[in-house]
């Protein structure tokens, strides 16, 4: 009777939520089920939501949604808000090629040319003269523009910048500068200089890139709340490096080709024509409503510090009559916020509430450049500079093609650990070596790797303002971006598990003494 007694009373500690110290996160970090996961995302990705893409009835069905879900938890909105909306108004411009002429030879779009989304409103553009001006660098260490006029012409440049002995000359490192991981500078400097069009080659390419095509072809979104960036002022048209030779000749294409392709300088090479050139498109605008959806859970003795959780909710919507679902991308996520969401509240609920503020954050125009959190970083709700982290979940439902190392049904890729804070790495190792003992892959953390992994998600909104970030990412599947991308292709034991590592890690970072430490700098050319 003693024993049964001891094992009654037990079992009574247990049900009242009286657990030791180590025990508390993991037992609310088990309250996170495939069931739930499976039910929330079921209905993320359901044919209802039409595809979620921002702008359009389908996300705002899938904003009512997540509001409805956020109230019936019992997060509080945010005071800045008056309710769970963070609004935002995006401009839709659709470009629509004419015609465009070099002398008297006409070229075709999207085989051998494509207009930049974002360039100039004007529909007919005309001018007489070409410059070379090498990688269309203007810096102090390296400048293609030193005795060029450039005033009144178009500039012909390549992408990229150069190098000598395995250094870049701008950054003086082994790592990119701002001039070769991101195009808007170069068209700034041309724009600066007097250009009235910049043409663009890539060197390694002979044919356009299929990925560009479809780019171009699509509408550009942009906040209407956003000043007019001036980069975005003069049409800028990439070319193939056959329409190169039809303007200054077989022989001088080829030799700045292969100084471009090995990274050589190009800033002595001075190239000229008088040519006629005409290009002339079409630009459709429209206004569309979006909304970010924002909730909280406040904090106990440091409730005036904030850890973010956050997703993307929208997809890429319904086109020629078939739905994107975007299950994984990023329906994991948010269905992943949710269910943490109410881990945490049932944590508060029975006395183990946060000592920071948890907010969860569900933005929309991620596929659209970030759009959402980048209208968050500009106008947001809590300070960022008391925001401590921004826990990003973007795509962790399923497993990565070609994945066949380590132990594919039990890993996850961590992007940005290392990156604002030192804190951050060793919480996200501990975390786990205690509770999950998942395989972390920081394949992508390098911000020059190829796939640029590092800046296509929402957390980099965060990280350039300077919150210490961590990207939680599943890699690339068959069915990303397709029609394909559906609930009955997740792993929810998987996801389950990926979705419990980072709760206990957002337990633990809302949880510590003080704010993580910002002592680490963004690599250079990240801005």
């Amino acid at each position: 009777m003693k024993n049964i007694f001891l094992v009654t009373i037990s079992l009574f500690f247990i049900s009242g939520k009286v657990f030791s110290q180590t025990d508390i996160s993991l037992h609310y970090a088990e309250t996170i089920t495939r069931e739930g996961l499976n039910h929330q995302l079921t209905v993320i990705a359901s044919e209802e939501m039409e595809g979620r893409e921002t702008g359009t009835q389908g996300q705002r069905k899938a904003a009512t949604y997540i509001e409805t879900q956020f109230k019936k938890i019992g997060l509080l909105p945010p005071p800045l808000l008056g309710g769970y909306r963070q609004e935002y108004l995006i401009q839709k411009d659709t470009i629509m090629p004419k015609i465009f002429k070099i002398d008297k030879k006409k070229y075709n779009f999207g085989i051998d040319y494509i207009i930049t989304r974002g360039t100039k409103d004007e529909n007919e553009f005309k001018a007489n003269d070409i410059i070379f001006a090498g990688y269309g660098i203007a810096d102090k260490n390296y400048d293609d523009y030193a005795g060029k006029n450039i005033k009144g012409k178009v500039v012909l440049i390549f992408h990229g910048e150069p190098k000598n002995n395995g250094k870049y000359l701008v950054s003086g490192t082994s790592g990119h500068s701002i001039w070769g991981l991101s195009i808007n500078e170069k068209i700034l400097a041309a724009e600066q200089k007097g250009a009235v069009a910049i043409f663009i080659i890539n060197p390694s390419n002979n044919i356009l890139l299929t990925t560009a095509v479809e780019n171009s072809e699509k509408s550009n979104s942009n906040l209407v709340q956003q000043k007019n960036n001036s980069n975005k002022n003069i049409p800028v048209i990439s070319i193939v490096p056959a329409v190169v030779k039809n303007i200054i000749g077989n022989k001088e294409t080829a030799e700045i080709t292969d100084a471009a392709k090995a990274g050589r300088p190009l800033k002595n090479t001075f190239i000229e024509k008088r040519i006629k050139l005409k290009l002339a498109y079409g630009n459709e605008k429209i206004l569309a409503e979006a909304s970010n959806i924002i909730g909280y859970i406040e904090g106990s003795d440091k409730k005036d510090e904030f850890v973010f959780l956050t997703a993307h909710y929208d997809h890429l919507g319904k086109h020629d009559g078939e739905i994107y679902y975007g299950a994984d991308d990023d329906g994991s996520g948010t269905a992943s916020v949710i269910e943490m969401a109410e881990a945490f509240v049932k944590a508060k609920k029975d006395g183990h509430g946060p000592k920071r503020s948890i907010v969860f954050m569900t933005v929309s125009g991620e596929e659209k450049g970030l759009l959402g959190s980048q209208y968050y970083a500009e106008h947001p709700v809590f300070p960022l500079a008391s925001t401590t982290a921004d826990l990003n979940i973007d795509m962790i439902g399923r497993v990565a093609d070609g994945r066949n190392y380590d132990d594919s049904a039990n890993y996850i890729y961590i992007i940005g650990d290392d990156k604002l804070s030192s804190d951050i790495k060793p919480i996200t190792r501990e975390v786990n070596e205690k509770y999950t003992k998942l395989v972390l892959d920081h394949q992508f953390d390098d911000p020059d790797e190829p796939d640029r992994i590092f800046y296509r998600s929402d957390h980099y909104n965060f990280a350039k303002k300077g919150v210490p970030i961590i990207f939680y990412f599943d890699g690339i599947n068959k069915d990303y971006h397709k029609p394909s991308d559906t609930v009955d292709k997740i792993n929810f034991g998987l996801m389950k598990k990926r979705v419990r590592y980072i709760f206990l890690t957002a337990w633990e970072i809302a949880n510590r003494d003080k704010m993580l430490k910002r002592d680490l700098r963004l690599p250079e050319g990240i801005k």
